[in-house]
């Protein structure tokens, strides 16, 4: 009975977070790929905070209550908003942009919640430890959304970046690894890899999120 209670407390801390992390996420592509010229996710519906356009029901629902539930690496995915990187008044060049709107919205969202945390030590009633919780689960989240899509693991935003960055051959190499990327991320969360690459650089947004608190 008691677990089954902590699993309730967990999912009422971080549902808000996780549907903010996401959905912002997925809009800041969207609106990106809209700015420099791609107009696909505009017209479908997804530049929107609406984050009913951006749950996938096993990445955004199903695996996450998992990770909560066993007490591991909280880990999951929305649905990716569709960009025709061809549509890009400079493809190989603004790619890099649009894959970098996400992780910068969830870095704005970990210092937003962080201020949130602030705002819950100078409150005294009944919603200041549950704000407490839900706003160090909120920067937890995005911290943690941030460093993984910047993996240079193509479809995560970081191997994007990576291909944009990279000479014409060079990048076709490291495209190719697109169709098993997410084979690959897989296999570094069940081998432990993921949390020792993640480690460092979650440790340094930690002491830049300090600033604000």
């Amino acid at each position: 009975m008691t677990d089954y209670a902590d699993l309730i407390q967990k999912i009422a801390i971080y549902a808000l977070p996780v549907l903010f992390a996401i959905t912002v996420h997925e809009a800041a592509h969207a609106y990106a790929a809209k700015r420099y010229g791609d107009n696909t996710a505009f017209m479908l519906g997804r530049m929107t905070l609406n984050p009913l356009k951006h749950i996938d029901p096993i990445g955004t629902v199903l695996l996450p209550m998992l990770s909560l539930a066993l007490g591991g690496f909280l880990f999951g995915w929305a649905k990716p908003v569709p960009v025709n990187f061809s549509a890009l008044r400079n493809p190989k060049r603004d790619m890099r942009y649009v894959a970098l709107a996400g992780p910068l919205a969830n870095l704005l969202m970990a210092i937003v919640w962080a201020l949130m945390y602030k705002l819950a030590l100078y409150t005294d009633g009944y919603f200041t430890d549950p704000l407490m919780l839900m706003a160090s689960g909120g920067v937890a989240i995005n911290v943690t959304l941030m460093v993984l899509n910047l993996i240079p693991i193509p479809p995560l935003d970081g191997g994007r970046i990576l291909v944009s960055l990279l000479p014409p051959r060079q990048a076709y190499t490291v495209s190719r690894i697109e169709p098993y990327g997410m084979w690959i991320l897989i296999a570094l969360l069940f081998t432990g890899a993921l949390s020792v690459i993640m480690r460092p650089f979650q440790a340094l947004l930690y002491s830049f999120l300090n600033l604000f608190i």
